[in-house]
């Protein structure tokens, strides 16, 4: 089982062909792999959500192989125990699609919806995808708030938001008021890599979600 989209009509199809490199990567992991997902992945959460957190790109083992973002790599945990900390997670995160895991008020899209080859996507693959992401952010209502977890989900979400990139410059915990009045905050990626090496703390990435939380109240977002 496979977690349907919060936004369906945003999604690039299981067969998507913008990128050939990506596509040839898919094409050996479904014969290598047919059991997964192996295909675009959706995003996943609240489609009224105030606060967009947007990732990188699906992950082998994680959202490649279950269908839905951060879902069953060790990059997950510690993003759906933080977003259940601060409310904006309910259920149980149990590692696969089909869990009673829910966001309440967040939604998870990503940069890049396909694999890419040692998790690197090219520049060209970014904008290639690009338009999807830009599709995504305004299908929802109403977002004010936005966590970019690492540099390129940042670059992309500035570059949707309107903003520039000279002025906007990427660090963790920075903040980013972007033309239409929405804020962007990033932080380091919360992937296995980041947390091993202490480049990421639970600690640091919770203060992300708190500083949110209080930035939602200022702006007076529902």
């Amino acid at each position: 089982m496979f977690a349907p989209s919060p936004l369906p009509d945003t999604e690039p199809p299981r067969d998507c062909p913008r990128c050939p490199r990506l596509v040839a990567f898919r094409e050996a992991l479904r014969v290598e792999y047919p059991d997964w997902w192996n295909s675009p992945v959706n995003a996943f959460g609240d489609p009224d959500a105030w606060l967009a957190i947007v990732g990188l790109a699906p992950g082998k083992h994680g959202a490649n192989r279950t269908g839905r973002p951060f879902t069953g790599d060790h990059a997950g945990v510690l993003l759906f125990d933080t977003l259940g900390k601060y409310g904006l997670a309910e259920g149980t995160y149990e590692a696969k699609p089909d869990d009673t895991l829910a966001l309440k008020g967040a939604i998870i899209i990503n940069a890049v919806k396909c694999l890419p080859p040692e998790n690197k996507p090219t520049p060209e693959e970014i904008r290639t995808c690009r338009p999807f992401l830009e599709g995504q952010i305004a299908a929802l209502p109403a977002p004010r708030v936005f966590v970019a977890l690492g540099q390129i989900a940042h670059q992309s979400a500035v570059k949707v938001l309107g903003g520039k990139l000279p002025k906007a410059k990427f660090g963790h915990l920075a903040e980013h008021r972007m033309p239409g009045g929405q804020v962007l905050i990033d932080s380091y990626h919360c992937s296995r890599y980041n947390q091993n090496t202490g480049r990421l703390t639970p600690e640091m990435f919770e203060a992300v979600f708190a500083r949110a939380l209080e930035v939602k109240a200022e702006l007076g977002a529902g």
